[in-house]
């Protein structure tokens, strides 16, 4: 009998070149081309140090010279999303110590491209990170003093300078565009046309969504 190794008609250099080429492969992908074993493929996987995609179930793969990680260490190709800090829980830790006042649930989706409700439930008691209410929404902070410290004395002077409540009737207006648009992001929500024109803040439409708790599921992702 044929072993696996002898089956296969091109050396793994060139295969390699390919996967480059294609940006994201999947794991069938990856063993149809190499014509190895399971095992052999997860090896190739774990020797290539490749990242596996934190939504689509983890089921997309990139090698490591082909992310263009942005400030958040975060990169997209197509549908599937990259982290360079590889999982959801490391990349949450990120994201939430480098911000300058804290992260609402629905903030950290917003940079995640993911629905907090599939999610933050898993972030409840997470090193590197803790949560406090403020008018009434969660917030996540750094667990460093320092950090923290720091952060809040932002965010609660960016409520501060927050002149403009919400009336009823934007109140209104925005429950009914999310009725109209629920299939978008909030960022997508918040550059329509209509949404613009009330001049709104964002900060303003992000706690109206948290605190009425208006998310998107997103089940598949990979904490």
């Amino acid at each position: 009998f044929l072993s696996m190794q002898n089956l296969q008609s091109e050396p793994v250099s060139t295969i390699k070149v390919k996967l480059l080429r294609k940006k994201i492969f999947t794991f069938d992908q990856l063993i149809s081309m190499l014509k190895c074993s399971v095992r052999s493929g997860r090896n190739k996987l774990k020797k290539w140090q490749a990242f596996s995609s934190y939504n689509k179930n983890g089921s997309y793969y990139t090698l490591p010279s082909v992310p263009h990680f942005d400030k958040n260490g975060l990169w997209q190709h197509k549908d599937a999303h990259f982290s360079q800090n590889r999982s959801v829980k490391n990349t949450i830790v990120f994201i939430v110590n480098r911000s300058s006042s804290g992260l609402s649930g629905s903030q950290i989706g917003d940079i995640l491209k993911l629905s907090p409700r599939s999610f933050l439930h898993h972030f409840r008691r997470t090193p590197g990170i803790q949560r406090e209410k403020h008018g009434g929404v969660y917030i996540y902070f750094s667990d460093k003093h320092d950090v923290y410290k720091r952060q809040l004395r932002n965010r609660v002077n960016s409520i501060k300078s927050i002149v403009k409540p919400m009336s009823d009737i934007d109140a209104v207006f925005l429950l009914v565009s999310f009725i109209k648009h629920n299939d978008i992001s909030i960022n997508s929500f918040k550059d329509l046309p209509e949404v613009k024109e009330k001049k709104l803040s964002a900060e303003a439409i992000r706690n109206f969504f948290d605190q009425h708790d208006l998310q998107k599921k997103t089940p598949d992702i990979t904490l």
